[in-house]
């Protein structure tokens, strides 16, 4: 069990290829808060990356950043140099037609490839919000699978062709997973959250014994047991790690796949309950409807007929 593949499936992350920019002279260009995250990889010059309220950051020849709450952000050829305001339909364009989209008067001598990112609003794990909100990493730190995808993404997007728009969006998939395994070789500690997770081998053994039988009837007794350690220990390690507890690990998880399946098929709520291992469907429903303050049976109308969980009566 891929503990991390599973999460991103369930949290239903997508990438979705942008265009290629080309910028030469003094240009600059915002984007306003859009989707849950947006990343772009350097292939040529510089750039200098702003955030609201944040010094410039530059961006050299081989760099991946990933704004993980998708912020309101501008690139530009310099600090202080005049912003505007990207022009939406000319991206899309030069995207569809393998062409650049042209920033600045000047010979073309930065390159940037940009990407979004969307997840599911069905799972709990909000995946991005639980990264820095700048995850910058420079060329030394990657590694060579990482530089040939974003090679791979630039000459896609230079040279379309058959199934172009599929490429490019598994090529954006890929270059994700390799930022994220990057970043969690190299980053320092985090805040405890769920990327304490894949930090820990203990948690990571745990974690995965969860995903891999939802349904088991599992107690933190029976869990340490399994992983060789105390209950004691298992707890302390959760709590520092990853800010939870053993069981409401594994709650938030049983309710992420049973969201999914209310939504998305016609099992019925006595074969979810079992699946996820309650022996009832009236348990299951008050596990439920706490976790997600809708009985099980709403929030199946609700994620069907364009409704949203965060709906209340």
């Amino acid at each position: 069990m891929d503990v991390l593949s599973e999460v991103l499936d369930v949290s239903g992350v997508r990438g979705s290829a942008g265009a290629r920019i080309a910028a030469g002279g003094e240009w600059g260009v915002e984007w306003l808060r859009d989707r849950d995250a947006v990343v772009y990889a350097v292939t040529a010059g510089i750039a200098w990356l702003t955030l609201d309220g944040e010094a410039p950051r530059l961006l050299m020849t081989g760099d991946v950043v990933i704004l993980a709450t998708g912020a309101a952000h501008s690139l530009s050829s310099e600090p202080g140099a005049d912003i505007h305001s990207c022009d939406v339909a000319a991206a899309a364009d030069a995207r569809r037609e393998g062409g650049d989209l042209r920033l600045g008067n000047g010979d073309v001598q930065t390159q940037v490839l940009g990407a979004s990112y969307s997840h599911d609003p069905a799972g709990s794990t909000p995946v991005f919000a639980l990264l820095p909100p700048v995850v910058h990493l420079g060329a030394p730190q990657l590694e060579a699978t990482l530089t040939d995808v974003v090679r791979l993404l630039g000459r896609e997007i230079a040279r379309p062709g058959l199934a172009t728009d599929l490429l490019l969006d598994r090529l954006v998939d890929v270059l994700l997973i390799e930022v994220l395994r990057t970043w969690l070789a190299s980053a320092p500690p985090v805040d405890a959250s769920w990327w304490g997770v894949l930090r820990d081998p203990l948690l990571l053994r745990a974690v995965t014994l969860i995903h891999e039988a939802p349904g088991r009837p599992w107690t933190t007794e029976a869990l340490a047991r399994e992983v060789a350690t105390s209950k004691q220990t298992l707890v302390r390690r959760f709590a520092t790690f990853a800010g939870t507890t053993p069981g409401a690990y594994l709650t938030r998880w049983r309710m992420d796949l049973a969201a999914h399946r209310l939504r998305d098929t016609e099992d019925t709520l006595d074969e979810i309950a079992a699946d996820v291992g309650y022996t009832s469907v009236y348990a299951f429903s008050r596990a439920f409807s706490r976790e997600r303050s809708l009985p099980p049976g709403r929030y199946r109308t609700a994620s069907r007929v364009g409704g949203s969980e965060t709906d209340r009566d």
